[in-house]
């Protein structure tokens, strides 16, 4: 079988000191691929350089909204042109956090909008944090979608079905991670059971969200099969369809990447 991870850090502490023995790990547990994803301006060069050095590893460049006040995006042009990399297959992340509101935020929703744009130009898939700004989030993603299409995924899911319903109906993925394993998240998987299969990609967001049994611990590609198990027992499934389903819709959304993986990252 064959997994994509489809969100990770891996320069943030807890990763970046042992790449090689975290990939070297994920492969043995059938992850082939994985997406780290910068949030800093200041990181895009060493993540584009960490995607190069490393099999299996592609990238995507963007602010997250704690850094929109710092390192905003007031201009899409810096990341339109960074991101002509081959390596880089996606824009992002970014979005709305209320929850910290660590950036104004009218400063997130301006760089929200300018990854956007980014992310229109380029045609590359847009990746959106959003956390306790649901309505807000979705009034931009479908206010900008009536000036021009763009594809993209809500990154780590685990709101409400309002939020999940209203981005498949733009045509956007649902990202899903090890939330999805915790007690309390009866709900997120009921959710999750009635989304469409063919929207729904795995991600680990490591070192963050260590699914159950790692939970508490620094999470990483490998742990992502947890989840998987998971959201097959959800779906009525078995491991394998489930692999091969989110595996597929990962290189349908992420395209750049299929060229870097023909063979599956063999």
């Amino acid at each position: 079988m064959f997994f994509v991870d489809s969100h990770c850090h891996l320069d943030f502490p807890g990763l970046a000191e042992r790449v090689e023995e975290v990939m070297a790990n994920a492969r043995r547990a059938g992850v082939g691929l994985v997406l780290t994803i910068a949030t800093r301006r200041g990181s895009w060069d060493d993540v584009r350089a960490l995607a190069a050095r490393h099999r299996g590893v592609v990238c995507a460049l963007g602010v997250h909204p704690h850094n929109a006040g710092a390192e905003g995006l007031v201009d899409p042009a810096p990341l339109i042109a960074a991101a002509a990399d081959p390596r880089v297959v996606a824009v992002g992340e970014a979005g709305l956090d209320y929850h910290y509101d660590f950036a104004p935020r009218d400063a997130q929703a301006r760089d929200f909008r300018a990854h956007i744009a980014a992310a229109r130009e380029t045609g590359l898939p847009l990746v959106v944090h959003t956390r306790e700004a649901d309505a807000d989030t979705m009034d931009i993603l479908e206010e900008e979608m009536a000036r021009g299409p763009f594809t993209g995924v809500i990154h780590c899911f685990s709101s409400s079905r309002e939020l999940a319903e209203r981005a498949i109906a733009l045509g956007f993925h649902l990202g899903i991670g090890g939330i999805l394993t915790f007690k309390r998240s009866e709900e997120l998987r009921r959710i999750v059971a009635d989304m469409p299969m063919e929207r729904l990609l795995l991600e680990t967001d490591a070192p963050y969200l260590a699914p159950v049994p790692f939970r508490g611990k620094t999470n990483e590609p490998a742990h992502l099969v947890h989840t998987a198990e998971v959201l097959a027992r959800v779906r009525g499934c078995d491991l394998a369809e489930v692999a091969r389903a989110t595996s597929d819709n990962f290189f349908r959304l992420f395209r750049r990447a299929e060229a870097l993986c023909p063979a599956r990252c063999g």
